[in-house]
């Protein structure tokens, strides 16, 4: 994998990566001449014992801009500029204009305690083509992808203050996308954020009891169930979880224990794109439509230490379709932080598992 780092116009990184070498006279791009200087920060919650991120001037962020200008894109239009340089790259990776967090600034005093929002947040353009999805990128340009997402796995655990690195795609207008252009994100965190950390927490009281990983177990029993998996390869797995809070919720992970993207080997990164591609490919042919939904990668904290209990897995969260709409949080699963289900995991499972892809 080679890369190469560029600094936009408004201070911002630009990070290109190819399977080539990539043209050093590239010119980083932006829509904006400025820094946006604007500093995000931190409130306690003190019922739910977490932070809340406070970033205001999110509100003036691109929201669907209309097809024929999108600052993702690649234009050599100067009255147009966009966020990536046309050229010979594969995936471009770039400092958000509007992060949540990032940039330090003085936090206000208030009742509760606050602090700077310490962090930083990535957009990650999965490929030149605006008209593509991750789904429809070849295999070998995912396994490029998920060699990037290491890459700044590495990079954020190397600046010492960011404690969980967390890359994800919300996909579609339905759940929150702003630009047209295929594209994820990632999240550097100051704390190991709630969701993940009770995961974390999980993990660790089963590996201490039980000397491996929960979802280790969770996949064997799984394969040897059979009923769920919708892929299952010599590497990794992908499976309707028994457990499944949404009706087409699926998990994409190594068969083997890794804690990061930075602990794959070559073999496991193929045969996980593989996996990968095989859900993607299923959503979309089983409503013929790009289907919606939001793709989270656990990994294990940056805080340098071992961690034999992680377990890098994907989670896709769906809407799903009831009737003639589509369905979301319900106030049980907002407010209480109760899933209720009204389909069965093994129903949805026989769904996606009798549509028929081909995986190239």
């Amino acid at each position: 994998m080679y890369s190469l780092e560029l600094t936009k116009p408004d201070g911002r990184g630009l990070t290109l990566y190819a399977r080539k070498p990539i043209d050093s006279d590239i010119v980083a791009p932006s829509p904006f001449a400025e820094p946006l200087n604007a500093h995000p920060h931190l409130r306690w919650h003190p019922l739910r014992g977490e932070w809340v991120t406070y970033a205001a001037y999110r509100q003036g962020r691109t929201f669907l801009p209309p097809p024929e200008y999108n600052p993702l894109g690649i234009t050599t239009d100067p009255a147009h500029p966009t966020e990536v340089p046309a050229g010979d790259w594969d995936v471009a990776v770039f400092g958000n204009r509007f992060p949540s967090l990032g940039p330090i600034g003085e936090p206000p005093l208030l009742i509760v305690p606050s602090a700077p929002a310490v962090g930083h947040c990535e957009v990650v353009v999965f490929t030149k083509d605006a008209k593509a999805s991750l789904g429809a990128l070849p295999l070998a340009h995912i396994e490029l992808l998920m060699e990037v997402w290491a890459d700044r796995t590495a990079v954020m655990a190397r600046r010492g203050d960011m404690a969980y690195v967390l890359p994800f795609e919300n996909r579609g207008a339905e759940v929150g996308v702003t630009l047209h252009h295929p594209h994820g994100q990632i999240y550097a965190y100051p704390v190991v954020p709630p969701v993940p950390s009770h995961m974390q927490q999980e993990a660790q009281r089963y590996y201490e009891a039980k000397g491996k990983g929960v979802l280790q177990d969770l996949i064997t029993g799984e394969r040897e169930a059979g009923v769920r998996m919708l892929y299952e390869g010599e590497h990794a797995v992908a499976f309707v979880p028994v457990c499944a809070r949404y009706p087409y919720e699926v998990w994409v992970a190594p068969i083997e224990p890794v804690e990061s993207f930075i602990h794959l080997t070559s073999e496991q990164r193929a045969d996980l794109a593989r996996a990968l591609k095989t859900v993607l490919l299923k959503y979309d042919s089983l409503w013929q439509r790009p289907f919606p939904y939001l793709m989270a990668w656990y990994q294990a904290p940056t805080d340098g230490k071992t961690h034999p209990e992680s377990h890098l897995h994907a989670e896709f969260y769906p809407p799903y379709r009831t009737r003639d709409r589509l369905k979301y949080l319900a106030g049980t699963e907002i407010a209480a932080g109760f899933f209720a289900m009204d389909a069965l995991p093994e129903e949805k499972a026989r769904e996606l598992q009798q549509v028929e892809v081909t995986v190239e």
